[in-house]
Parts: C-alpha cells; structure tokens; sequence
C-alpha cells in the first residue's frame, strides 16, 4: 500500500523523478532558497528509503539515490486520495469545483471535454 508523502519529502521525489537519480548534493542544487541543511535532506531521502519511494546504489562511501516508485503511479494514488476525500468520487463535483473556485472558462472546460473524449476514444 502506498503510503501519502509529506510536503518535505514530496519536494524530493519531485525532483528524483526529473533527475532519476542523483547524488544528496544534487538534489539540494535543485532546491529554492534557503537551501535545507545537507543533514535534513540526507534523512529525508533516508525516510523515503524506508517508506518503498526510494532505493539507493553505493559507489564507494557515495550514495547515488533514484526513485523506485513512478511519478504517474504517486500522482494517481495522490488524485485518487484528493477525490475519495473532497469530491465523494464524483469527477462531475471536481469540474464543478474548478469551475466555480478557479473561475475556470468555457474554452478551458470545452479543452478538458475533448481531452476526455480523446483520452476514452483511445482506450
């Protein structure tokens, strides 16, 4: 069972999953300012170790980290979470939602449908 991934470690993965594998030092390059202590991201990556999202290689006393888990299955396990929790299931009450909270227009819903459409037809 996948388990959710927390703000600090998601940034992580985020960044393992467009470099693929890095060194610690690698990621923080990648990280906004003010950059975390070597420290803090070294155990955060040790907790994704330990969580299944995250193996390692050793190269001498060098760790070369990758992500084990693949982005697209974390963000369908993600949109799955968000829609049994806020939208009942329901894909209607999301669109419903992005069109009333973020003022979504007619040409942007009219994109999704026939993305939708695209999506379903080539099944």
């Amino acid at each position: 069972m996948m388990k959710e991934l927390t703000k600090a470690e998601e940034q992580i993965m985020l960044i393992l999953w467009e470099m693929e594998e890095a060194l610690v030092k690698d990621v923080i390059e990648k990280m906004n300012e003010p950059k975390p202590a070597y420290n803090t991201v070294s155990t955060v990556i040790r907790v994704l170790e330990g969580k299944g999202f995250v193996d390692h290689k050793a190269i001498g006393n060098t760790y070369i980290y990758f992500p084990i888990v693949k982005e697209a299955d974390y963000k369908r396990f993600a949109l799955d979470k968000v829609m049994n929790n806020y939208f009942e299931n329901s894909y209607e009450s999301l669109v419903s939602f992005l069109v009333k909270e973020k003022s979504m227009s007619n040409e942007e819903l009219n994109e999704i449908i026939q993305l939708a459409e695209k999506l379903t037809t080539n099944k």
